[in-house]
């Protein structure tokens, strides 16, 4: 018997739903991880972080079935699981190794590349169609990212737009090679899961691998010593609970719901994410910071504009 349209629809749009939840969880991480990396360091504090993540998402979600598994590729468990893994330690040891709380805002808002470069990959692999104002888009985001990386509030105003952003990187290159890494994983990650997963959701496997992978390069690596205290304590367990709520959310919306209407809320998280980041952190950033977030806002939703039918 076959299902009805409109229950189709509806499941559809819970789906979706579903989906967005994902971006209000994610605008809370940038100020956190970065609060966490202050007291426990970049490489522990990311540690810590996903391993309470995947014991979060595999208590309520549990293992996934076997069954669910199998009709998985290849692709997903193991191109995804990497994919998966790369992106977060990327994104969390670049803002853990800002050299400042105003330069981790900074690295948090290269990530937020990621939706539209998720459409660009997409329209790229003939999974979505879209209009010719697309590159536009594309290249209104690229510029705001510019205005971000050359107008932070330890930025002289009279200086060049391009000697503060090349300042900035040249003085960390490290973490803004991770940012941008992360900037790009995250879409391809996205595209192998929505073909690849046929409704399989490993997400949990995948935090607990993100998890190993870091907690082998601590103890590979000298670190300084974990400062913990009860403020830290409450903040790992809100930015872990952010975390895994905000990956199982979009990962099933990811499989079952509008990959389009997903993308443009996403495209909101850069604003969310740099009002949160700036008032837990007590940084102000300067005035062309905001004009970058907007520019990279306003491009996202062009970019997402140009794929609707």
């Amino acid at each position: 018997m076959t299902t009805p349209p409109t229950a189709t629809v509806r499941a559809d749009h819970r789906a979706t739903a579903i989906g967005l939840v994902a971006v209000l969880c994610w605008s809370c991480t940038v100020g956190l991880i970065r609060s966490i990396s202050e007291a426990l360091g970049a490489l522990g504090g990311a540690a810590m972080l996903y391993t309470l993540s995947a014991a979060l998402v595999l208590l309520v979600r549990g293992l996934p079935p076997r069954a669910e598994l199998q009709r998985a590729s290849r692709w997903y468990l193991w191109g995804g699981a990497l994919l998966f893994a790369l992106y977060e330690i990327c994104l969390a040891l670049a803002i853990g190794l800002a050299h400042n709380r105003e330069q981790a805002i900074e690295l948090g808002m290269i990530n937020y590349l990621w939706p539209s470069l998720t459409i660009v990959l997409a329209v790229a692999c003939g999974q979505q169609r879209a209009r010719w104002w697309l590159w536009p888009g594309v290249l209104l985001c690229m510029w705001g990212l510019v205005r971000v990386m050359g107008g932070s509030a330890s930025t002289d105003s009279s200086a060049p737009w391009w000697q503060g952003m090349w300042g900035h990187m040249s003085a960390n290159p490290l973490a803004y090679l991770l940012a941008f890494g992360a900037a790009l994983l995250w879409p391809t990650y996205s595209l192998v899961s929505r073909i690849h997963a046929h409704g399989a959701n490993a997400v949990g496997y995948f935090l607990a691998l993100t998890a190993a992978l870091l907690w082998l390069k601590w103890l590979l690596i000298p670190t300084e010593p974990m400062l913990w205290s009860p403020r830290v304590a409450i903040e790992l367990g809100a930015v872990g609970a952010c975390t895994a709520l905000g990956y199982a959310c979009w990962e099933h919306g990811l499989q079952r719901g509008n990959l389009a209407v997903m993308a443009a809320g996403s495209y909101f998280t850069p604003v969310f994410s740099a009002l949160l980041a700036s008032l837990w952190l007590a940084v102000q950033p300067g005035w062309a910071f905001w004009q970058g977030v907007a520019m990279v806002t306003t491009g996202s939703l062009v970019c997402w504009w140009a794929t609707r039918r």
